[in-house]
């Protein structure tokens, strides 16, 4: 007989574990963002070359892998795809460290791109399996915050790294964590059982199908409005991201460590904002369905004033700024929980793994890839016409393509409580 305090210890652990691998992944995604300006300094790249340089090799790479990966996470064992994944991720990108120029660097975004590729999905899938559904919010609220930890880390951690051993050694730090923290996975956590509490409705189409997974997702108006809303969020949410630091000390003309510091109080928000939502959107979801897509929306609206108005402060406004990109930073990453929740609750156990790495290539493709590259090209052309201000006003047009993001979220929670109701059995309700 199975030991009740035993599995809930277990279950923690490997939660814990995932969610730290997440956040070391996470990390080596952010810490090019914490030392572009030394790293701009010894190349002499410019913000263009800088964005391509941040998304090209993270995006090519998750445009190549996400899917096929997400599909391999669906049909075989998960906890080593994850752990090798990760690993080799690792390895790779702490090869950044021997970069010389502009192609070794984009080579070795690559590595968080297979980490990410392999292990974020898979990850979720594991959790959907391990919890039930009126845990899972919070649950994928924490294994969330690991993204929102990750950037703290590297807020707090990389400058000071850099400046104790420069930024090459910070590099092949973080990359090496990443390979320890697999090496423990694959030791110590055993693959869990696909726990599918999804039923046929009577009268449907039995689930042996040889309609590719991705089609059968798409054409679901929920996942389809929800993949769209999420890819908005993570265009909007990535490229400020990206540049954030740089703008604090451009902006401001503040040093990199002050910018540091700011940033950092921001992802401590985001970490909070991140468990909160989880909590938040389990117990409205009880009084209502819609509330698993609801609490995103009014969360996302909220970021979305309080982001444009940091980028719409003047200079002189130093302290109204920060506040409005306080406020920003705790609601912004509100949507992730409640949607990763929302797409294991509305899409079968052999389609989980691959309907969250869509959602994750939507954000490699365009957050990670086009939002970097798309905002360095606007700040040089803005730049030109408007000197000193034009990081800003590229980031203020990034930043609007969180309107039809609320647009899909608002249309995915209108088909949310029926897409549940008919695939979720009414007894795990």
């Amino acid at each position: 007989m199975s030991n009740p305090h035993s599995e809930q210890r277990s279950r923690r652990y490997t939660l814990v574990l995932l969610t730290m691998l997440s956040a070391v992944t996470f990390m080596d995604r952010q810490i090019l963002a914490v030392l572009l300006e030394p790293i701009k300094r010894e190349f002499g790249f410019t913000d263009l070359q800088i964005g391509l340089i941040t998304g090209m090799g993270f995006a090519v790479t998750f445009g190549l892998l996400g899917l096929p990966l997400g599909r391999l996470a669906d049909k075989h064992e998960r906890r080593s795809l994850i752990a090798w994944c990760r690993g080799l991720g690792g390895c790779i990108a702490s090869l950044g460290a021997f970069a010389t120029g502009a192609g070794g660097l984009t080579a070795s975004r690559a590595g968080a791109a297979l980490g990410d590729a392999g292990g974020g999905a898979a990850s979720m899938s594991i959790l959907a399996d391990l919890y039930g559904p009126s845990e899972r919010s919070r649950v994928m609220s924490v294994f969330g915050m690991g993204a929102s930890a990750g950037a703290l880390l590297a807020l707090l951690l990389g400058p000071t790294l850099a400046e104790m051993w420069g930024w090459r050694a910070t590099m092949a730090v973080i990359g090496c964590a990443s390979v320890v923290l697999a090496w423990v996975l694959q030791l110590t956590v055993q693959e869990p059982a696909r726990a599918d509490r999804m039923v046929q409705p009577a009268g449907s189409a039995t689930p042996t199908t040889t309609t590719p997974a991705i089609v059968l997702i798409w054409r679901e108006p929920v996942t389809r409005w929800l993949i769209i809303g999420a890819a908005c969020a993570l265009l909007a949410c990535l490229s400020v991201g990206a540049w954030n630091m740089a703008l604090l000390s451009r902006r401001f003309n503040i040093s990199l460590t002050d910018a540091g510091w700011i940033s950092a109080t921001g992802a401590v928000l985001s970490v909070t904002g991140n468990l909160i939502s989880g909590w938040t959107t389990d117990r409205m979801a009880q009084r209502h369905l819609r509330w698993q897509l609801g609490v995103p929306l009014v969360a996302l609206s909220l970021a979305t004033v309080f982001g444009m108005g940091y980028l719409l402060m003047g200079e002189q406004h130093f302290y109204i700024s920060i506040a409005l990109l306080m406020g920003y930073s705790f609601f912004a990453p509100w949507w992730a929980s409640a949607t990763y929740a929302a797409l294991s609750l509305v899409v079968p156990s052999q389609r989980r793994a691959t309907a969250s790495a869509m959602v994750l290539m939507s954000g490699a493709l365009l957050g990670n890839g086009l939002g970097p590259i798309a905002s360095g090209w606007l700040s040089d052309v803005f730049n030109a016409m408007a000197p000193g201000q034009g990081l800003r006003y590229a980031l203020l047009v990034m930043m609007c393509v969180m309107i039809p993001g609320l647009m899909a979220y608002a249309k995915a929670m209108m088909f949310y409580p029926k897409a549940y109701r008919t695939l979720y059995a009414p007894a795990a309700a």
